[in-house]
């Protein structure tokens, strides 16, 4: 069935806005403000995430960036290597197009009143780091290690100086890790790679006596594995 004979369904699902912004934030990911009147007044908390429909049917899970009150969602759309779905659409949508996509969720999200953050992630991560750093104050203790490829394919994020940026092929992230060795009494956010995050969390768990309940843990993505979420 045509996607436009579902209209009448997915208004009841989704909200549609318009592509008002699609430029390069890194050496492979695009930012994408998406506005619209029925995107004001959400209920956002920094780390969740929208689930936007990339082609007919087809959903993908993407952080949000930022969040504009009157209005507008910002996405920072990574290019996988993969060429998947979501990767051709964040690569082609351009301004002026319509995107439905579905109200902010998810659990994995800043808890403001931890006595230490620290963020543990790599490029699929940063953007709901990005969101979550934000929103802390400066006098906040924060700490971390954040992978990417290369340096180019760093995001600005807010606090940045506080964290420890390392490029894949040198120091794993589990390692580092156990080279920051964070001491239990804040909140851990691990994201990224799935076999990644449970790594880092045996660390924190197993090594560093973390409660498990302290960590925060989102596998965003596992080889060969498709819409893990």
């Amino acid at each position: 069935m045509p996607v436009a004979l579902l209209n009448p369904v997915l208004d009841l699902v989704t909200l549609r806005g318009t592509v008002t912004a699609a430029e390069p934030i890194t050496a492979r990911m695009r930012r994408l403000r998406i506005e619209s009147d029925t995107l004001a007044g959400l209920d956002v908390h920094p780390g969740q995430q929208v689930r936007v429909l990339v082609t007919g049917l087809t959903l993908r899970t993407y952080s949000i960036w930022r969040y504009d009150p009157s209005g507008g969602v910002e996405l920072c759309v990574l290019d996988h290597s993969e060429g998947g779905p979501g990767a051709r659409w964040g690569k082609s949508v351009g301004v002026g197009e319509q995107v439905r996509l579905r109200k902010p969720e998810g659990s994995f999200t800043l808890r403001p009143d931890a006595a230490h953050h620290v963020f543990v992630g790599e490029e699929t991560a940063s953007v709901a780091f990005g969101a979550m750093l934000a929103a802390l104050p400066e006098d906040a203790r924060i700490s971390g290690c954040v992978e990417t490829d290369t340096p180019a394919d760093r995001l600005t994020l807010p606090h940045t100086d506080r964290l420890n940026w390392l490029t894949r092929g040198g120091t794993s992230l589990p390692d580092a890790v156990k080279h920051l060795a964070p001491e239990p009494g804040g909140i851990a956010y691990v994201a990224g790679e799935a076999r990644t995050v449970q790594q880092v969390r045996q660390v924190l768990v197993r090594e560093a006596g973390w409660d498990r309940r302290s960590v925060l843990t989102k596998p965003f993505w596992a080889p060969g594995k498709r819409g893990l979420e």
